[in-house]
């Protein structure tokens, strides 16, 4: 099936995919972008590679078959990326989330250093190549007040839409002392955008470490949920209005549970947080958002409609092809429950009123 069907038959259209992954192919491809001291400490100190344990490189979810070179890593260059992604796809805009693990780095110093060079890296491999490619700013949550100076530095590049976290972080990102990020991201109009993945800085479930990927992988919808509660309860959406949030890679079929545990709690539990003074449901409406892969939903279109009956609007959603995760087959991308014009709600309108900095380009 090919990724433009009956229902989106619609050449002209614009769709906007919101999560793809560039993939750095290892240190030495930033050593460029480093200042001379970090980089004569990466070679003494060995640091050849910050490919976390988060996407294995052999591991069938990392990269889809079809999409994985005869040597080094998938997606290392903008013409892959066009190649692969954007021309099959007919995406007019993709947005680079950059998954290399500098989060992982213990030294707030040295991860200050490889977040302000993978960015400028980012920038150099792709933005300057394909005029369709915008980024997320990468920072390290070490050090909230080297993030804040990273925001501003890249702010100033408006290819830049997003600031991007890992889900599972040393402590929940609703605590105050993270607030200064968001007020940043405020004030350049950037939605922050939490991704799977972890820092490690903590096991991934509340009993401690897994055995095995499979496990790792699934908890992350646990580590997106207590996320959301903890942005929720903090008041962060009270402190900053409009701040839009974007969980990417978090799948969303949990979403209705999830709202209603939490939606009865808030209500018998509210005088603990009195300025939380709209339910997590309107709140979750007018400032959260999620991308479309993976879809881990039922296959049958009933059963799936009445889950996205539940979820009340199709406003949350926007279209990501998770490049170069393996989350589905061939192009068909879309699940056969999204109407033609739902389609194009998530892959143009819902992605613009997200993103304010993707405006410019769509007109």
């Amino acid at each position: 099936m090919a990724l433009i069907d009956d229902r989106q038959n619609e050449p002209a259209a614009q769709r906007i995919d919101c999560d793809i992954h560039p993939s750095v192919p290892n240190c030495a491809a930033l050593f460029p972008h480093l200042d001379d001291h970090w980089r004569e400490m990466s070679i003494v100190r060995g640091i050849d590679d910050l490919h976390s344990a988060n996407y294995p490189d052999n591991t069938p979810l990392t990269v889809r078959p079809d999409w994985k070179p005869a040597h080094g890593r998938a997606a290392t260059s903008a013409e892959a990326i066009a190649g692969q992604c954007l021309d099959p796809s007919g995406s007019t805009l993709a947005i680079c989330n950059c998954l290399f693990g500098i989060q992982t780095l213990y030294s707030e110093d040295l991860a200050g250093a490889y977040a302000k060079a993978l960015n400028d890296w980012v920038r150099t491999e792709f933005l300057d190549k394909d005029a369709r490619l915008r980024a997320s700013i990468i920072v390290s949550l070490d050090s909230v007040e080297m993030a804040v100076e990273e925001i501003h530095r890249c702010a100033a590049d408006h290819r830049f839409v997003q600031v991007l976290l890992l889900v599972a972080t040393a402590q929940p990102l609703g605590k105050r002392h993270f607030w200064p990020i968001y007020e940043a991201a405020v004030r350049y109009d950037l939605p922050i955008g939490i991704h799977a993945g972890s820092e490690f800085r903590n096991p991934p479930t509340p009993m401690g470490w897994p055995s095995y990927y499979l496990e790792d992988y699934v908890v992350n919808a646990q580590s997106f949920q207590s996320q959301l509660t903890s942005l929720f309860c903090e008041g962060v959406f009270n402190k900053f209005p409009t701040l839009m949030v974007v969980m990417l890679e978090s799948g969303w079929t949990w979403l209705p549970a999830h709202l209603w545990r939490m939606t009865k709690y808030w209500h018998g539990l509210r005088m603990e947080i009195p300025w939380a003074d709209r339910s997590p449901a309107e709140v979750v409406k007018d400032q959260i958002r999620f991308s479309l892969q993976p879809i881990d939903g039922p296959g049958d279109v009933d059963q799936m409609r009445r889950l996205m009956d539940h979820i009340g609007t199709d406003d949350l959603l926007v279209y990501s092809s998770d490049y170069p995760h393996n989350q589905f087959a061939g192009a068909d991308v879309f699940h056969e429950v999204f109407t033609r014009d739902e389609i194009r709600k998530l892959t143009r309108d819902t992605p613009l009123a997200t993103y304010p900095r993707l405006r410019s380009a769509s007109s």
